[in-house]
């Protein structure tokens, strides 16, 4: 990128080197300028009504091809037109992941076609081992959001078969669970794991204790998100890998990304969803460690780096799509003047590169991995300053993130993900998480407040909504 200060002086002119370096000028200015200026456009009721329509027809869209060419999948692969389980069984993700987004937008038809799949088919009774971490916060987050937006006991039923059958991955001498378990068998696998992994059951599990009374699950997510906690530095981080039978860390580098994100988000909204007030002190000392040594400043926003869990110091200036949600759990906590800040990085790095890549170094300005797999962080960041600030540049940059998103990820069938974001090629993707998260945040960034009271409600990191003591939430009209 040019350095807008070669341009200082210079005076506008009819020739074409003059007008290539107004236009250099102002593609620089749109990088540096102050948000508030940029992102000026005032939504009316209307305005906002036409997003959420777009939004929802961008839904039903991507439900029809999975209806269409993936019914009983896992997912959709959109370029291929085929279907993709994740395991040798599918577990559903697509139409669990989607039902409470097709509640919250009034898709009725949609929603009662989800949930006769699942009623029908979905079977946890099958000797095959599957991931704690995807399956928790897709499986039993979407079946517990379900029951308590429908009412509907078989999704309860579902959800108390998983989650017992989940239980014996925590079985381990610190009781930070394996990664892997088998839903028949109860065996486990592979010891290096990693704080999001070890630290992201307590919404689910904590509900589910909530609605069936049995504690056991509360207080085996507890232990293990709080053995986590335990393992922090002198200096107040957790590292990145951590062997879950010795509590020894294997990888010391700290971060707020992949592997460690959800970690973080569940200290803050365990607190905010039971009251918890252990959840509520580890957050505050985690929030003081990553803002004094992971924000970054820089010209065109504030990141957060890597460093060494122990001594603070910098290991590489990475940043990406994962870690764009924390503008909005800072703004959940109250520290609007750092996700702001935060934000305006995260919506440089998607202008910057056509739309967000995985990760790149904030440094050099340059990308790292330039996939983009339909993640819904930056949009959900919005979502969260707009509802906190009522600001409407975080209108505005939703607005400009998910028309990308819609332009240039669209298929004859779906929404595709990217491989790299530079030259828009797609890749034959489109995860259940599309339904969950990306798709339900845009929508709820302008649909009225009172589709979704966050007062009353908490959200799982994969976006499925829970409610604050069991009280329940007025659900979306369709508009």
């Amino acid at each position: 990128m040019a350095d807008y200060r070669e341009f200082e002086g210079r005076h506008s002119s009819p020739s074409p080197c003059k007008k290539l370096s107004i236009c250099l000028l102002f593609l620089v200015i749109l990088m540096v300028a102050p948000l508030g200026v940029l992102l000026s456009q005032t939504f009316t009721p209307e305005q906002k009504k036409a997003e959420c329509d777009k939004i929802r027809e961008a839904c039903q869209f991507a439900w029809k091809g999975y209806k269409t060419y993936a019914w009983g999948y896992d997912a959709l692969q959109p370029i291929s037109k085929t279907g993709r389980n994740w395991y040798k069984v599918s577990l559903l993700m697509t139409p669990v992941d989607a039902y409470d987004t097709f509640i919250l937008m009034g898709l009725k038809e949609e929603a009662a076609e989800a949930q006769g799949i699942i009623f029908e088919k979905l079977n946890f009774a099958v000797d095959m081992e599957v991931q704690l971490f995807e399956v928790s916060i897709r499986m039993l987050g979407g079946l517990l959001s379900s029951y308590e937006l429908s009412h509907e006991k078989k999704f309860l039923d579902l959800a108390k078969d998983l989650g017992k059958r989940l239980l014996p991955a925590f079985r381990t001498p610190t009781g930070m669970p394996y990664r892997y378990v088998n839903l028949v068998t109860g065996e486990t696998r592979d010891p290096a794991s990693n704080p999001a992994e070890i630290g992201t059951y307590m919404l689910e599990f904590g509900k589910l204790t909530q609605l069936t009374g049995d504690s056991v699950y509360y207080k085996t997510a507890k232990k293990a998100a709080m053995e986590v906690f335990k393992r922090r530095s002198p200096v107040g981080l957790v590292g990145t890998v951590i062997d879950v039978k010795t509590g020894k860390w294997l990888n010391t580098e700290s971060q707020i990304g992949a592997r460690i994100d959800s970690y973080l988000e569940y200290l803050l909204k365990s607190w905010l969803l039971f009251g918890d007030k252990d959840f509520r002190d580890a957050w505050v000392t985690s929030q003081k460690a990553i803002s004094h040594y992971l924000v970054q400043p820089m010209p065109y926003g504030w990141f957060m780096t890597r460093v060494d869990m122990k001594t603070g110091r910098e290991t590489r200036s990475l940043y990406g799509a994962l870690d764009a949600f924390c503008a909005g759990l800072m703004a959940l906590a109250g520290d609007l003047n750092t996700a702001e800040n935060l934000q305006k990085g995260n919506f440089y790095m998607w202008n910057r590169f056509n739309l967000e890549p995985e990760e790149f170094d904030f440094r050099k300005d340059t990308v790292i991995y330039g996939n983009y797999p339909l993640r819904p962080e930056n949009i959900e960041s919005c979502f969260y300053l707009y509802r906190l600030t009522k600001k409407e540049q975080y209108l505005n940059m939703g607005q400009s993130m998910i028309n990308n998103i819609l332009y240039h990820c669209r298929t004859e069938v779906g929404f595709a993900a990217l491989k790299n974001v530079q030259t828009l090629e797609k890749e034959d993707d489109m995860e259940s998480f599309f339904f969950a998260e990306t798709l339900k945040y845009a929508y709820l960034l302008f649909a009225p407040e009172s589709t979704l009271d966050l007062e009353k409600t908490v959200f799982t990191t994969e976006a499925h909504p829970l409610s604050v003591g069991g009280r329940q939430w007025a659900v979306g009209s369709g508009q």
